[in-house]
């Protein structure tokens, strides 16, 4: 059995890359942080046309019918470039659980959808978004914006915005199907994806700085204390991506080991990113405190991220409770 991405998907992740680098640089980031909803103008309608955005929409609605397989990849790369935009909670989570109304303009990105599950209040992306997937009593409800009541609330990262969501659940809102554990596993898998392209940008940052800067005439990536610091982010991450890739398969073949499978790849995930940004702060010294310098979007995600949809704590005790 062969085990591993296909060259299509490969191409794909790199033709997003691409695209990704060239619409998404660290000033469009920091850009981010001071614009009025913490996103990038025009690019999700240029994600929406490459497909990205209605990835695992059905053909018939316009998306490519593509699972989490597909997907990972993907999610890597929007780690890669912190992007700010809502891929994970709108084309990971909600665009599957959508009635059949609006999976049409939310696959072309007329319609954004974003998420927050098992009794989260703080929703990302609330105050851009149409249309907000929320759970109540292991239900889930599909709710428009301007039905809310929203809150902004301060994040660590400027552009990840959040709001306090206060809303009232009516059978009208209760979508029929939604089943809110695969949401929440989506969710979950999606984050974990994302945490390993932001840990493989912050070693790759900080790899290109130790190279450069220098001290008592040498470069200090020559310094064998910063080779160990990298050397060990680089390895919690190469761990981590095999048991993402797999929870992926998981998720998308439905396997009985769902639950567990994704638990540890965010934990993985988490704990290799909150390693990478460990890494890059000391390796680059008071430079990487520095607003100014571009480390701290990086970090600033990964923080954020590793406790989104369950940290690793919480991650590892349900993986405990199915064990034992």
């Amino acid at each position: 059995m062969e085990f591993a991405f296909t060259d299509e998907q490969r191409e794909f992740q790199a033709a997003v890359r691409d695209l990704l680098a060239k619409e998404c640089p660290p000033e469009a980031v920091r850009a981010a942080w001071s614009s009025d909803d913490g996103r990038v103008p025009g690019l999700w309608s240029q994600l929406a046309a490459m497909g990205v955005v209605g990835l695992t929409a059905p053909e018939a609605a316009g998306g490519l019918g593509m699972d989490d397989v597909d997907l990972v990849l993907l999610l890597e790369e929007v780690g890669r470039v912190a992007l700010p935009e809502p891929v994970v909670e709108h084309t990971a989570v909600a665009l599957r659980a959508l009635p059949d109304e609006h999976i049409a303009a939310a696959t072309a990105g007329e319609l954004t959808v974003t998420a927050a599950l098992d009794g989260v209040t703080l929703v990302p992306f609330a105050a851009s978004a149409d249309l907000l997937l929320l759970e109540r009593d292991g239900g889930l409800h599909l709710v428009a914006r301007d039905a809310v009541r929203l809150t902004p609330r301060p994040s660590v990262d400027g552009a990840r915005r959040v709001s306090e969501v206060e809303w009232s659940p009516s059978p009208s809102t209760r979508l029929a199907t939604g089943d809110a554990a695969l949401a929440f596993d989506r969710g979950a898998l999606g984050t974990a994806a994302v945490l390993l392209g932001l840990a493989d940008r912050m070693i790759a940052m900080t790899v290109e700085h130790v190279k450069h800067r220098e001290q008592f005439g040498v470069p200090i990536g020559s310094f064998q204390a910063v080779k160990h610091h990298l050397a060990n982010a680089r390895l919690e991450l190469e761990f981590a991506r095999p048991v993402t890739y797999r929870a992926a398969h998981s998720v998308a073949s439905d396997d009985p080991e769902r639950a567990v499978h994704v638990s540890i790849a965010k934990a993985f995930a988490g704990d290799a990113a909150y390693r990478a940004s460990r890494a890059a702060l000391q390796c680059h010294g008071a430079i990487g405190y520095s607003y100014e310098y571009d480390l701290h979007l990086w970090m600033k995600r990964a923080w954020v991220l590793g406790t989104a949809w369950g940290d690793a704590a919480w991650h590892r005790a349900r993986v405990g409770r199915a064990i034992l």
